[in-house]
């Protein structure tokens, strides 16, 4: 189990077929091979020993790719760093791992400069963009050209792979340590789970690869061998362009990304052909969008995977014979699917006791997959991992069939006049109103109930809706006393992590300023 293998195989059984396009740039596997074994002697030449951490921060991009097999063949432990933080977070990030060299493109040059001035942690820049090499860094394809190829350091198993670090929703970021075994394991029950083994599989990078939910299928998808193509970022017209360019079969999508398509008048004129499967995770999708875009799209197969960053990341999968809307499966869109290969799933409470069917409880899980731990934070890390489950924070129960569903995030759940309102519960309602294009629902402070159920909606253009024709549409669909207590109509996007999470802590902010506490 060591990321490496799966590219010399690519290349010793496809030599000729495509790996990577990137723009105007298509690459070979035997190609991308050995440029990784050159990367990697350059980065040798450039003082990188067994362990050591080297960052990225960098759009999506072939070099990105191919500096998560070129740091590993280098004996080195990759750091992507989030390219929505502030520099003080990544100067965190970057002084808490111990990284000494930094890998940055074109949009993050001059963040890089604000780096050094913060801390004297980073040593060496290494620039992978394409226009011309900033004053003080070394240039990927020079040094690449100059390098000899290095023999594969062959770190795997239990040897630590990568440090990602959290978001930052659930507060002071913590990294994650993932060894090659997590990745590997979580990858080949994706690539199971997901079915991703025609031999003309092309995957669309157009979810942040810092991220590991794009990074978890990527090696997925580099273990089955598909060609993966890219995109810098997430833009509507950019990803439908690419699509039809590339002729992309496979494309991971948050489901702010999906909601952001639907509200484009871009999809209704793209060419997406060649698409067969659409992904989505990351956050919780809304009923109602996941709705539409079944509708929009009936020739895609549809699969969502759930997990988080301490499972490498994957805990469930539901696949496409359950995103149904009639027949015995129809009720099963609602769950996030059934424990992956390779995992153990159980619903606990709060003194760790299985809970039967149907009980909600804490989402537990063990396997392969399960982080090492925070990187130095044993505290966290004891709280976090008991008896090799990772405790995820999410609420949820099981049926008897063995499906997931979500209620929320533990921290989320709303007490209202003494009764749990779940809040995913009430965004999956309201998003079904065929006003809404997005819903967030939040707990806020409330003199009578203790705390009143609050939702905060985007209409879609054209659309209207006035706060009791939202609150009447959520009582065709729930109990009376989960149905929002008031409703907030803003126009400008909700906050998002670089990880296309919603921020509720900033949402929720300026109800509970001046309390003790931020729940009642």
């Amino acid at each position: 189990m060591y990321l490496t293998q799966s590219i010399k195989r690519n290349a010793q059984l496809y030599p000729n077929k495509f790996s990577t396009l990137c723009g105007v740039r298509r690459r070979t596997w035997v190609e991308l091979t050995e440029r990784v074994a050159k990367v990697a002697g350059a980065l040798q030449e450039l003082g990188v020993k067994s362990g050591d951490r080297v960052a990225i921060l960098a759009l999506n991009s072939d070099r990105y790719y191919e500096a998560y097999f070129a740091v590993p063949w280098a004996g080195g432990v990759l750091v992507p760093l989030n390219i929505r933080w502030s520099v003080n977070e990544n100067v965190y990030s970057l002084e808490d791992s111990g990284c000494t060299l930094l890998i940055v493109d074109e949009t993050f040059k001059e963040t890089a400069r604000e780096i050094l001035e913060k801390t004297d942690c980073i040593q060496t820049i290494i620039y992978v963009g394409d226009g011309e090499t900033p004053e003080g860094m070394l240039n990927y394809e020079v040094i690449l050209e100059a390098a000899e190829p290095a023999e594969d350091a062959m770190r795997g198993y239990a040897d630590l792979a990568g440090i990602f670090y959290t978001g930052g929703t659930t507060g002071f970021p913590k990294g994650v340590m993932l060894s090659h075994q997590n990745l590997w394991a979580s990858s080949i029950s994706i690539m199971a789970g997901l079915n991703l083994q025609a031999p003309d599989s092309i995957y669309l990078h157009a979810a942040p690869m810092f991220h590991l939910a794009d990074a978890a299928i990527s090696i997925a998808n580099t273990i089955a061998g598909s060609t993966h193509a890219f995109i810098p970022a997430f833009e509507v017209s950019r990803a439908v362009e690419a699509i039809a360019e590339y002729g992309v079969t496979d494309v991971l999508l948050v489901p702010t990304m999906i909601s952001m398509m639907l509200a484009s008048p871009a999809l209704a004129e793209a060419d997406l052909s060649s698409l067969r499967k659409v992904f989505y995770g990351a956050s919780p999708m809304p009923e109602g969008t996941l709705r539409q875009v079944m509708e929009k799209l009936p020739g895609v197969a549809f699969y969502q995977a759930y997990g988080q960053t301490e499972l490498a990341p994957l805990a469930t999968i539901l696949g496409p014979e359950c995103h149904v809307l009639e027949g015995p499966n129809a009720g099963r869109l609602r769950s996030a699917g059934r424990a992956g290969y390779c995992v153990e799933l159980n619903i606990v409470d709060a003194e760790g006791k299985n809970l039967a069917p149907g009980e909600i409880g804490e989402v537990a899980v063990r396997g392969p997959n399960t982080m090492l731990g925070y990187w130095n934070n044993p505290e966290q890390t004891k709280a976090a991992l008991i008896d090799g489950w990772v405790m995820t924070g999410d609420a949820g129960y099981l049926d008897e069939d063995g499906f997931l569903f979500l209620v929320d995030r533990v921290k989320d759940m709303i007490v209202s006049g003494g009764e749990n309102v779940f809040s995913a519960e009430v965004e999956s309602a309201i998003s079904r109103h065929p006003a809404v294009h997005e819903v967030v629902v939040i707990g806020i402070p409330s003199e009578r109930w203790g705390e009143a159920v609050h939702a905060i909606v985007r209409l879609k253009a054209g659309g209207e809706a006035t706060e009791q024709v939202l609150i009447d549409h959520c009582r065709h669909h729930i109990a009376g006393y989960k149905c929002p207590r008031s409703v907030e109509f803003r126009e400008e996007p909700f906050p998002m992590s670089g990880a296309g999470k919603l921020r509720k802590v900033d949402l929720r902010k300026p109800y509970w300023e001046g309390k003790g506490r931020a729940i009642n």
